[in-house]
């Protein structure tokens, strides 16, 4: 992943933010949302963008469009900021390949436990039944 290229390609839009600003909110055009092209990336190989379009599938538009937005800042530049670094976590963590998970043995003690809460669930359950006579 080659994330000057990555950003070159970036589209940005501003629009009104609903954040905190008072009467200065209705002015200004502070939110800003970021658009990223998966298919027509360079700064990605072939393996990534199809990693990234089956971890990301949720975020797509139709398009293959990622978008995403920021308007926790009163400032457009701040919120630029934001959106870039909130961009390439979610590209980082999308690309992250995940752990093989390796089962492991259960040891004698949680064997014994469940056994034991088994055979108290029993006695408790035998104990609500009518005498036989």
């Amino acid at each position: 992943m080659n994330f000057a290229t990555i950003i070159s390609e970036l589209q940005f839009k501003a629009s009104r933010s609903s954040g905190p600003g008072g009467q200065h909110v209705n002015k200004t055009s502070s939110r800003v949302s970021v658009f990223f092209e998966l298919e027509n990336s360079t700064g990605l190989s072939e393996e990534e963008k199809l990693r990234l379009q089956t971890k990301l599938k949720s975020n797509l538009t139709n398009e293959g469009v990622l978008v995403l937005h920021c308007e926790t800042s009163r400032s457009q530049h701040k919120n630029k900021e934001l959106v870039i670094e909130k961009l390439k976590a979610t590209l980082k963590k999308a690309l992250q390949k995940e752990k093989k998970r390796v089962p492991t043995k259960r040891t004698k003690a949680s064997v014994y436990k469940r056994l034991e809460s088994k055979k108290k669930q029993a006695s408790k359950k035998e104990s609500r039944k009518k005498p036989e006579y």
